[in-house]
Protein backbone atom coordinates (compact mmCIF):
# COMPACT_ATOMS: atom_id res chain seq x y z
CA UNK A 1 0.00 0.00 0.00
CA UNK A 2 2.85 2.36 0.88
CA UNK A 3 4.50 1.81 -2.52
CA UNK A 4 1.18 2.45 -4.27
CA UNK A 5 0.91 5.81 -2.50
CA UNK A 6 4.48 6.60 -3.48
CA UNK A 7 3.68 5.65 -7.08
CA UNK A 8 0.69 8.00 -7.06
CA UNK A 9 2.74 10.87 -5.64
CA UNK A 10 5.58 10.23 -8.09
CA UNK A 11 3.15 10.11 -11.00
CA UNK A 12 1.50 13.34 -9.86
CA UNK A 13 4.81 15.15 -9.52
CA UNK A 14 5.80 14.13 -13.07
CA UNK A 15 2.52 14.59 -14.96
CA UNK A 16 0.55 17.16 -12.97
CA UNK A 17 1.21 20.67 -11.64
CA UNK A 18 -0.93 20.10 -8.53
CA UNK A 19 1.48 20.06 -5.56
CA UNK A 20 2.23 16.58 -4.29
CA UNK A 21 2.18 15.88 -0.52
CA UNK A 22 5.10 13.45 -0.90
CA UNK A 23 8.47 14.17 -2.46
CA UNK A 24 10.28 10.90 -1.87
CA UNK A 25 11.29 8.83 -4.90
CA UNK A 26 10.99 5.07 -4.50
CA UNK A 27 12.53 3.21 -7.44
CA UNK A 28 10.63 0.05 -6.49
CA UNK A 29 7.34 1.94 -6.92
CA UNK A 30 8.29 3.12 -10.42
CA UNK A 31 6.67 0.11 -12.09
CA UNK A 32 3.28 1.14 -10.65
CA UNK A 33 3.37 4.73 -11.85
CA UNK A 34 1.54 4.21 -15.14
CA UNK A 35 -1.32 2.43 -13.36
CA UNK A 36 -1.75 5.60 -11.30
CA UNK A 37 -2.26 7.79 -14.39
CA UNK A 38 -6.08 7.30 -14.54
CA UNK A 39 -6.33 8.33 -10.87
CA UNK A 40 -4.32 11.47 -11.62
CA UNK A 41 -6.87 12.01 -14.39
CA UNK A 42 -9.73 11.75 -11.88
CA UNK A 43 -8.02 14.31 -9.67
CA UNK A 44 -7.61 16.68 -12.62
CA UNK A 45 -11.18 15.99 -13.73
CA UNK A 46 -12.62 16.76 -10.32
CA UNK A 47 -11.12 20.25 -10.40
CA UNK A 48 -12.30 20.69 -14.00
CA UNK A 49 -15.87 19.85 -12.94
CA UNK A 50 -15.59 22.29 -10.04
CA UNK A 51 -14.49 25.06 -12.39
CA UNK A 52 -17.32 24.27 -14.81
CA UNK A 53 -19.93 24.35 -12.05
CA UNK A 54 -18.51 27.60 -10.68
CA UNK A 55 -18.69 29.22 -14.11
CA UNK A 56 -22.29 28.08 -14.48
CA UNK A 57 -23.21 29.25 -10.97
CA UNK A 58 -21.69 32.69 -11.57
CA UNK A 59 -23.36 32.89 -14.99
CA UNK A 60 -20.11 34.03 -16.58
CA UNK A 61 -20.11 35.11 -20.24
CA UNK A 62 -19.68 32.22 -22.66
CA UNK A 63 -16.36 33.48 -24.02
CA UNK A 64 -14.91 33.75 -20.52
CA UNK A 65 -16.16 30.25 -19.69
CA UNK A 66 -14.50 28.97 -22.86
CA UNK A 67 -11.19 30.61 -21.90
CA UNK A 68 -11.20 29.24 -18.35
CA UNK A 69 -12.22 25.70 -19.22
CA UNK A 70 -9.94 25.50 -22.28
CA UNK A 71 -6.85 26.81 -20.49
CA UNK A 72 -7.28 24.64 -17.38
CA UNK A 73 -6.14 21.25 -18.84
CA UNK A 74 -2.91 22.81 -20.11
CA UNK A 75 -2.16 24.77 -16.94
CA UNK A 76 -2.89 21.93 -14.52
CA UNK A 77 -0.43 19.63 -16.31
CA UNK A 78 2.29 22.23 -16.74
CA UNK A 79 1.66 21.85 -20.50
CA UNK A 80 3.66 18.60 -20.52
CA UNK A 81 1.18 16.88 -22.87
CA UNK A 82 0.86 19.98 -25.04
CA UNK A 83 4.65 19.88 -25.46
CA UNK A 84 4.37 16.31 -26.73
CA UNK A 85 1.58 17.33 -29.09
CA UNK A 86 3.72 20.09 -30.58
CA UNK A 87 6.82 17.89 -30.93
CA UNK A 88 4.91 15.12 -32.70
CA UNK A 89 3.05 17.58 -34.94
CA UNK A 90 6.36 19.08 -36.03
CA UNK A 91 7.83 15.66 -36.75
CA UNK A 92 4.85 14.24 -38.64
CA UNK A 93 4.16 17.33 -40.73
CA UNK A 94 7.79 17.65 -41.81
CA UNK A 95 7.19 14.79 -44.30
CA UNK A 96 10.88 13.81 -44.04
CA UNK A 97 12.36 10.32 -43.77
CA UNK A 98 12.06 8.38 -40.52
CA UNK A 99 15.52 9.31 -39.20
CA UNK A 100 14.90 13.01 -39.78
CA UNK A 101 11.39 12.85 -38.26
CA UNK A 102 12.86 11.36 -35.10
CA UNK A 103 15.51 14.07 -34.99
CA UNK A 104 12.82 16.73 -35.29
CA UNK A 105 10.86 15.01 -32.51
CA UNK A 106 13.80 15.49 -30.13
CA UNK A 107 14.75 18.97 -31.36
CA UNK A 108 14.19 21.49 -28.51
CA UNK A 109 13.37 24.25 -31.02
CA UNK A 110 9.74 24.94 -31.95
CA UNK A 111 8.91 24.63 -35.65
CA UNK A 112 6.21 26.35 -37.66
CA UNK A 113 4.03 23.23 -37.83
CA UNK A 114 4.07 22.96 -34.03
CA UNK A 115 3.02 26.60 -33.65
CA UNK A 116 0.24 26.27 -36.21
CA UNK A 117 -0.98 23.01 -34.65
CA UNK A 118 -0.98 24.55 -31.16
CA UNK A 119 -2.93 27.62 -32.33
CA UNK A 120 -5.53 25.49 -34.11
CA UNK A 121 -5.81 23.16 -31.10
CA UNK A 122 -6.39 26.02 -28.67
CA UNK A 123 -8.86 27.76 -30.97
CA UNK A 124 -10.82 24.53 -31.40
CA UNK A 125 -10.86 23.80 -27.66
CA UNK A 126 -11.80 27.38 -26.79
CA UNK A 127 -14.58 27.62 -29.36
CA UNK A 128 -16.08 24.26 -28.39
CA UNK A 129 -16.09 25.05 -24.67
CA UNK A 130 -17.43 28.57 -25.29
CA UNK A 131 -20.30 26.89 -27.14
CA UNK A 132 -21.02 24.40 -24.35
CA UNK A 133 -24.83 23.94 -24.12
CA UNK A 134 -26.53 25.08 -20.92
CA UNK A 135 -28.03 21.59 -20.55
CA UNK A 136 -24.67 19.81 -20.84
CA UNK A 137 -23.92 17.29 -18.07
CA UNK A 138 -20.80 18.72 -16.49
CA UNK A 139 -19.88 15.57 -14.58
CA UNK A 140 -18.49 14.14 -17.81
CA UNK A 141 -15.47 16.41 -17.30
CA UNK A 142 -14.57 14.24 -14.32
CA UNK A 143 -13.99 11.23 -16.56
CA UNK A 144 -12.52 12.74 -19.74
CA UNK A 145 -8.98 13.16 -18.27
CA UNK A 146 -9.17 9.72 -16.63
CA UNK A 147 -10.05 8.07 -19.94
CA UNK A 148 -7.27 9.77 -21.90
CA UNK A 149 -4.66 8.85 -19.28
CA UNK A 150 -5.86 5.26 -19.06
CA UNK A 151 -5.42 4.99 -22.83
CA UNK A 152 -1.95 6.54 -22.57
CA UNK A 153 -0.86 4.11 -19.89
CA UNK A 154 -2.04 1.12 -21.94
CA UNK A 155 -0.33 2.41 -25.09
CA UNK A 156 3.00 2.95 -23.32
CA UNK A 157 2.90 -0.50 -21.71
CA UNK A 158 1.69 -2.47 -24.73
CA UNK A 159 3.40 -0.88 -27.75
CA UNK A 160 7.10 -1.32 -28.58
CA UNK A 161 9.01 1.84 -27.59
CA UNK A 162 11.47 3.84 -29.64
CA UNK A 163 15.11 3.24 -28.82
CA UNK A 164 15.34 6.80 -27.47
CA UNK A 165 12.24 6.53 -25.28
CA UNK A 166 12.44 6.65 -21.48
CA UNK A 167 10.29 3.50 -21.55
CA UNK A 168 12.74 1.45 -23.62
CA UNK A 169 13.72 -0.78 -20.68
CA UNK A 170 10.20 -1.10 -19.29
CA UNK A 171 9.01 -4.66 -18.78
CA UNK A 172 5.52 -5.44 -20.03
CA UNK A 173 3.36 -6.20 -16.97
CA UNK A 174 0.33 -8.40 -17.54
CA UNK A 175 -1.08 -7.37 -14.17
CA UNK A 176 -0.84 -3.68 -15.05
CA UNK A 177 -2.54 -4.29 -18.40
CA UNK A 178 -5.40 -6.15 -16.73
CA UNK A 179 -5.87 -3.42 -14.11
CA UNK A 180 -5.84 -0.68 -16.75
CA UNK A 181 -8.33 -2.56 -18.96
CA UNK A 182 -10.67 -2.95 -15.99
CA UNK A 183 -10.29 0.76 -15.20
CA UNK A 184 -10.98 1.67 -18.83
CA UNK A 185 -14.19 -0.38 -18.85
CA UNK A 186 -15.22 1.12 -15.50
CA UNK A 187 -14.61 4.66 -16.77
CA UNK A 188 -16.63 4.03 -19.95
CA UNK A 189 -19.50 2.43 -18.02
CA UNK A 190 -19.37 5.19 -15.40
CA UNK A 191 -19.74 7.80 -18.13
CA UNK A 192 -23.09 6.39 -19.23
CA UNK A 193 -24.32 5.67 -15.70
CA UNK A 194 -23.37 9.10 -14.39
CA UNK A 195 -24.02 11.26 -17.45
CA UNK A 196 -26.45 9.37 -19.65
CA UNK A 197 -26.11 10.24 -23.34
CA UNK A 198 -23.05 12.38 -22.57
CA UNK A 199 -21.22 9.11 -21.96
CA UNK A 200 -20.73 9.09 -25.74
CA UNK A 201 -18.11 11.80 -25.13
CA UNK A 202 -15.89 9.03 -23.77
CA UNK A 203 -16.53 6.93 -26.87
CA UNK A 204 -15.43 9.93 -28.93
CA UNK A 205 -12.38 10.37 -26.72
CA UNK A 206 -11.41 6.70 -27.12
CA UNK A 207 -11.82 6.91 -30.91
CA UNK A 208 -9.82 10.15 -30.99
CA UNK A 209 -7.03 8.58 -28.96
CA UNK A 210 -6.79 5.50 -31.17
CA UNK A 211 -6.73 7.54 -34.39
CA UNK A 212 -4.09 9.94 -33.06
CA UNK A 213 -2.05 7.04 -31.66
CA UNK A 214 -2.14 5.25 -35.00
CA UNK A 215 -0.97 8.40 -36.78
CA UNK A 216 1.90 9.09 -34.39
CA UNK A 217 3.02 5.50 -33.90
CA UNK A 218 2.99 4.59 -37.60
CA UNK A 219 4.78 7.78 -38.60
CA UNK A 220 7.55 7.48 -36.00
CA UNK A 221 7.74 3.66 -35.83
CA UNK A 222 7.65 3.38 -32.05
CA UNK A 223 6.05 4.64 -28.86
CA UNK A 224 7.29 7.32 -26.49
CA UNK A 225 6.01 9.97 -24.08
CA UNK A 226 5.60 12.60 -26.80
CA UNK A 227 3.25 10.38 -28.82
CA UNK A 228 1.36 9.65 -25.62
CA UNK A 229 0.90 13.39 -25.00
CA UNK A 230 -0.07 13.95 -28.64
CA UNK A 231 -2.81 11.32 -28.55
CA UNK A 232 -3.99 12.35 -25.07
CA UNK A 233 -4.43 15.96 -26.16
CA UNK A 234 -6.44 15.03 -29.25
CA UNK A 235 -8.48 12.50 -27.27
CA UNK A 236 -9.63 15.20 -24.85
CA UNK A 237 -10.44 17.53 -27.75
CA UNK A 238 -12.57 14.81 -29.36
CA UNK A 239 -14.43 14.26 -26.07
CA UNK A 240 -15.10 17.98 -25.70
CA UNK A 241 -16.39 18.11 -29.28
CA UNK A 242 -18.91 15.34 -28.57
CA UNK A 243 -20.08 17.05 -25.35
CA UNK A 244 -20.68 20.31 -27.23
CA UNK A 245 -22.30 18.79 -30.31
CA UNK A 246 -24.71 16.36 -28.61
Amino acid sequence: MKRTLYAFAMCQSMFCAIPSPFHQWDEEARSRMLVMLPFIGLEIGLLWVGLAWLCRYLALPALLVGLILAAYPFLVTGSIHLDGFMDVTDAIKSCRNLERRREILKDPHVGSFAVLGCVLLMLAQFSLLASLPAKAELWIFLLIPALSRCCSALAVICLPPMSTSQYVNRQKSTASIVVLCVLLCAIMAGGFLLCGVYGFALVGGLAGYLLALQKGYRSLKGMNGDISGYALTLSELASIAVVTLI
